[in-house]
C-alpha cells in the first residue's frame, strides 16, 4: 500500500458519503410547513421544534438520493467495475438512501437531545451540531449494509477515510453554515 492508494481510500470515503452531506442543507432550502412534531411537548418541551418539518425532510433526502445516483452515473462512466465504492447500482440506490434519510435521521436526533436539555434551536451544541447527521447516516446504513460501511470506513487503511470524512466534515460544517447565513437561509453563522 502506497501513499496514492491511501489518497485514493480517503477522496473514496468522501466520495460516497456526500449523499449525507447535502441532506441537511437541502431540508433548509425545501423546509417550511408543517413541524414533524406537530407543535407537540414532553415536559413543556418542543419535541423537535419548529425547524424540523416534513417538507424539508423528504426534499432533504431526496435531494440526497437525487445526488447519490449522479455520483454513481458519473463513478459508472470512469469505473465500470467498482462504482468508486458503491458496488453495484441497486446495493448503491439502498446505501445512498440510508445515507441521505440516515443523516436527516440523526439531525432530527440531535434537535430532540437538544430540546431535552433546554438548548433552544439555533443555539449552539457542540459536537453534536457537527455530527449528529454522521452518527446518523452511519447507523441506518449500517443497520442495512453492514459490510459496506466496514469494508469503506474500519477495515485496515479505510479507517483513515474515516478520519478524513469527520475532519472535512468539521470544516464544511462551518463553512456551510456561514455561507446558509450569509444567504439569510439561517438566522445564526453556527
Amino acid at each position: 500500500m502506497d501513499v496514492l492508494d491511501v489518497v485514493v481510500i480517503m477522496l473514496i470515503g468522501l466520495w460516497v458519503f456526500l449523499p449525507a452531506m447535502l441532506p441537511n442543507s437541502a431540508a433548509v432550502v425545501f423546509g417550511g410547513g408543517k413541524p414533524m412534531d406537530f407543535g407537540r411537548s414532553i415536559n413543556g418541551k418542543r419535541i423537535l421544534g419548529d425547524g424540523k418539518t416534513w417538507r424539508g425532510f423528504f426534499g432533504g433526502g431526496l435531494a440526497g438520493v437525487a445526488l447519490g445516483i449522479i455520483l454513481m452515473g458519473i463513478s459508472y462512466i470512469f469505473d465500470k467495475d467498482g462504482l468508486w465504492g458503491y458496488i453495484d447500482f441497486w446495493k448503491g440506490l439502498g446505501i445512498v438512501i440510508c445515507l441521505s434519510f440516515g443523516a436527516l435521521l440523526g439531525d432530527l436526533m440531535g434537535s430532540f437531545i437538544k430540546r431535552r436539555l433546554g438548548i433552544a434551536r439555533g443555539k449552539k451544541a457542540p459536537i453534536l451540531d457537527q455530527f449528529d447527521f454522521v452518527i446518523g447516516a452511519f447507523l441506518l446504513t449500517a443497520l442495512f449494509h453492514w459490510r459496506w460501511v466496514y469494508d469503506t470506513y474500519i477495515h485496515e487503511w479505510h479507517i483513515l477515510a474515516l478520519i478524513f470524512l469527520l475532519i472535512v466534515t468539521l470544516l464544511l460544517h462551518r463553512a456551510m453554515n456561514i455561507l446558509g447565513y450569509k444567504m439569510k437561509l439561517k438566522d445564526v453563522p453556527w
